[in-house]
């Protein structure tokens, strides 16, 4: 009987737990409530996007529940010279030149409810102007750090031009029909240029080999690097810059600042690098693929191969 209960417990948990389709419904509808006509829906979910973002690779901030997961510090919710720092009354709030509102109606401007939250990030935005420029200068004022304005705004390109945020799709960088081989090579050793570690995962294929955008972004990068190559570097709304390095050539009219989304031709495997530009076949032909997260502070390495893994399962139709 005992046993029977608990399963019985966990049945209804995984049932009662919404799915991303879910989550994803709650935020679009959650954001387009509380909208203007100078701050676009996309513009509240590209900060809450990235908000979200660097709380989950940051321990040093806390993680917000709710609906958003937008945090204003007290010095911008309560005022800079307010005395009362917690403070939840939106008078005093708004007479020490504090953004907290009320926004769900019940006398507080508390910065623990998602409609306070929300609402008083509107009014922050609308302050700036009715432009992307007034909306880039209101970030800058609020981060001040060129990489996080930078992402944000990549966040409200795309789901802008998407007109969804349910961006959870994708796709192997190589066509899964054709001979190609891969394994964890993160972390070996390398010498051209100085001694270096390997910061990314090295597909082997045939010469011209097709190479697909395997996520949802914007072209930041295209051109040569002695290191890479011919390379093109992809930036998504999840703070992750993808590098795609060593082609022959890159697809026909991929241009800087371009939109992709997964499965996009982007360019062709080849063997450039190492070398001032145009070096070419000093290796084996190979698709050295690399990821970089952005984590509010600063930009690191992490090992794509256990991404390539799930995405090759992925575009092959599995789960």
């Amino acid at each position: 009987m005992l046993w029977s209960t608990v399963f019985a417990n966990e049945a209804f948990a995984q049932e009662s737990s919404p799915s991303k389709e879910d989550i994803y419904e709650q935020r679009m509808a959650f954001y387009k409530q509380f909208e203007q006509a100078t701050v676009p829906w996309y513009q509240l979910a590209a900060v809450d996007h990235y908000e979200r973002n660097i709380q989950s690779v940051r321990s040093d901030i806390p993680k917000r529940e709710g609906i958003t997961a937008i945090q204003f510090s007290k010095e911008y919710w309560a005022g800079d010279i307010n005395p009362y720092p917690d403070d939840t009354s939106p008078g005093t709030i708004g007479y020490f030149g504090g953004f907290g509102l009320d926004g769900n109606g019940d006398g507080m401007a508390n910065p623990n409810h998602d409609e306070d939250v929300i609402k008083s990030l509107t009014s922050y935005l609308s302050g700036f102007g009715t432009t992307e420029k007034d909306f880039e200068l209101a970030l800058m004022t609020y981060y001040k750090k060129e990489e996080a304005v930078k992402q944000i705004m990549t966040n409200m390109q795309l789901f802008a031009h998407f007109k969804t945020i349910a961006l959870a799709k994708h796709h192997f960088p190589l066509p899964v029909k054709y001979d190609y081989s891969y394994r964890g090579t993160w972390g070996a050793k390398r010498g051209w240029g100085g001694r270096r570690m390997h910061e990314g995962t090295d597909l082997f294929a045939g010469y011209g080999t097709q190479v697909y955008a395997t996520t949802y972004g914007i072209i930041e990068i295209i051109g040569w690097n002695d290191f890479g190559g011919w390379r093109i570097g992809i930036r998504d709304h999840n703070n992750t810059y993808h590098y795609f390095a060593h082609l022959k050539s890159f697809e026909k009219g991929i241009a800087l600042g371009d939109i992709v989304e997964p499965g996009t031709l982007i360019g062709y495997v080849g063997s450039s690098g190492y070398g001032k530009e145009g070096t070419s076949g000093k290796f084996a032909p190979h698709l050295h693929y690399g990821m970089y997260k952005f984590n509010g502070r600063t930009e690191w390495a992490f090992d794509p191969y256990p991404s390539l893994l799930l995405w090759e399962r992925q575009t092959k139709g599995g789960v």
